[in-house]
This record gives C-alpha cells, structure tokens and sequence, in this order.
C-alpha cells in the first residue's frame, strides 16, 4: 500500500495533551495504580443536556475529533474510523447492573443502546451529520492499528481523500475493581514502580482518546507520513527479533535506519520481556518509553503514536521519555512497538512528513 499522511492529531490523556508545548509539560506517574484522563470543560463542545447521557468515551472522543478535525481544516471528513478495546463500558455497566437490580424487567433500552461499542464512531457522525463510511474496531491492543489499516485501504483504493481515524478506552469503577481482584492492575504493595525494571506483574491503567486526520496528500501542518502497519497477534519471546526484522527488510530498511522506537513498556515484568529484547535490535537508534506518561490500556498506542508524531514535527525528544542517551541531529524515522500482556504484537513506521 501506498504511504498517507497524518495531517492532524488529537488527545485527551493523563497528560495535559490539549495545549500547547505538549513535549516539555509532561509528568511522569509511577504511584497510583489507575490514571485518570484530564477531562476538558466539556461544555464548550457538547450541549449540557447531552453531556449527562454521554459516557466518559463518547464525550473524550468527541472533543478529540473536533480538534483534530479542526487542525486538518476539514469539516467533514470521508470516512469515520473509530478503535476501542473495551467500548462504552460505563454503559454496559449500568445496563448490567438494571438487569440484576430489576430482576430482568421492566428494562429501559436507553443504556443498552448505548453501550455499544460503534456508539462513538456514531455520536462523532451524528454531530458533524457526515453519512460517509463509518466503521469501529475491537480487536483489543491493536484497534488503532487496524483503524489505521483500514483509513490507508480506503486512501489508495481512492473511496476517501480525508479519514478521520482514532482509538478510545475509558475507565469505569466494575472492570477496575475485576481488574484489581485478577491483578492486571498492580497491588499497593508493588507501588511505586519503575517502569524499564520492575520485577512485579500487572500494570498502571489508563484512559483515553486519540485522534488523527489521515490524508492523500501532504499539508502544510502534516506530521508524519504513515509508511506500514503489521499486526500480529503471538510471537514467542524467541520470534521477537526475526518478528521486527522480517517488518523492516519489507520496508527497505535497516535497524540502523531507524532514529527512534517507541517501546510500550507497562511494569508487568511478565510481558516486558518482549520490549527488553526488542531493544537489542536497535543500540543506535533512541529508545523511547510512555506508558508511564499515560498509563496501560487497550488503546494505549494511540498516545504513542501522538507522541511520535510530535516528536517527527517538532524535531525534538522529551527526556522523561528516554531509555538509552542516544540523540540523533534529525529524526526521521520512528518504529512503534507495541502489545498487551503478551498479546496483539503490532509495528508501526512513521516518517518525517
């Protein structure tokens, strides 16, 4: 497939990512075992009488994709193209709870309605009163990535010139609690964490929405030009490294071409070996880390992938992101690498606009 550009990008994450000097503002987290998104006042962008029946994922991805929107310059876009991991959970929680608190009647639909997971990808076309191709993915960490995928379909078979591609995962008080009972979420006990070292299992979560404009052609404002998406989802810890060099010899390229990797190092000793070993592929290139910026979700990438394009526009990497003291005078190749708990291995290439 052809390349296609990344024209615009949003998020709405643990970070105050919304303004400006996002590079130099960021706060690492090691201490709590949940991160909560920085909500924006909501009420600029959503009437107060819808606010209260949106859930916390519809609401972060309306606001992100208005951004977003709103820097590509597009008012409406070809096609809408939504990953999440979980949906609108809050939602499916209520609905679950009326269920077992009714006694199975007497139910309204109205949180069943809602809770599915195409309700954003929906809300953001109901608000801008687009009828182009929508379409959402769950296919847990690598949901982003397929969107993706799908967008650069949709570019070269020539069905749309501008997509407006994105990922949203939110908390809610039920999966957390579960999440804490079969420790995918780390104990008190093993708090603080060091993210590169830890010898603990289970990891911090987080939360949120991003956004991306995917185009035909470079702008003024591009960010990145989107090269290739692999997706895979085992590799044994043995495979890692033919994994990775397999994906760069189809792309022409070799370790030495790549001026940074973005590694999704969570905490979890058990599934960080996969990053630890990924990383003896690359001594020459920065080696990056985030999810002690924003926490570990099942769309956590989406903030990677908004931090990569950033750090290719602004020509510039954030300390609190580096893992080796390796700098590069130009930057113009980054790889993404990415999975969750040792599942959906994905590879994304991303190149200086």
């Amino acid at each position: 497939m052809s390349p296609v550009y990344i024209n615009s990008a949003s998020c709405i994450s643990a970070q105050d990512t919304l303004n400006e000097n996002i590079l130099q503002n960021l706060k690492p987290e090691n201490s709590s075992r949940m991160l909560k998104a920085i909500d924006p006042n909501y009420k600029e962008f959503i009437p107060p009488a819808m606010i209260r029946r949106m859930s916390k994922t519809v609401k972060m991805s309306a606001v992100a994709s208005h951004y977003a929107l709103q820097e590509a310059g597009i008012s409406k876009p070809d096609a809408i193209i939504v990953g999440t991991g979980m949906g609108c959970s809050q939602d499916s929680e209520k609905f679950l709870k009326n269920v077992i608190d009714n006694e199975e009647e007497f139910l309204t639909p109205t949180f069943f309605i809602q809770s599915t997971h195409n309700t954003v990808a929906g809300q953001i076309a109901l608000g801008l009163q687009c009828h182009a191709y929508n379409f959402t993915y769950v296919n847990t960490s690598s949901s982003l990535e397929f969107s993706f995928l799908d967008a650069q379909l949709q570019i070269n078979d020539g069905e749309a010139e501008n997509v407006l591609a994105g990922s949203t995962d939110e908390q809610t008080a039920r999966t957390m609690e579960l999440y804490c009972l079969n420790n995918t979420i780390k104990k008190e006990t093993d708090l603080p964490v060091d993210y590169l070292t830890s010898t603990t299992d289970g990891v911090i979560w987080g939360e949120g929405a991003s956004f991306f404009v995917l185009g035909k052609d470079k702008t003024a404002g591009s960010y990145a030009k989107l090269k290739n998406i692999q997706i895979s989802n085992r590799v044994d810890i043995n495979e890692v490294i033919i994994f990775i060099q397999d994906y760069l010899t189809k792309n022409d390229l070799s370790a030495q071409d790549i001026d940074a990797v973005i590694l999704g190092f969570s905490g979890d000793a058990k599934s960080d070996v996969y990053y630890t070993k990924a990383m003896e592929i690359f001594p020459d290139s920065a080696a990056l880390y985030y999810k002690h910026l924003s926490g570990e979700f099942n769309t956590a990438s989406g903030f990677s992938t908004f931090m990569a394009c950033h750090i290719l526009k602004e020509q510039q990497i954030p300390e609190v992101m580096m893992i080796n003291d390796v700098k590069k005078e130009e930057i113009k190749t980054v790889l993404l690498y990415n999975h969750l708990a040792g599942s959906d291995h994905s590879l994304v290439l991303l190149e200086k606009a």
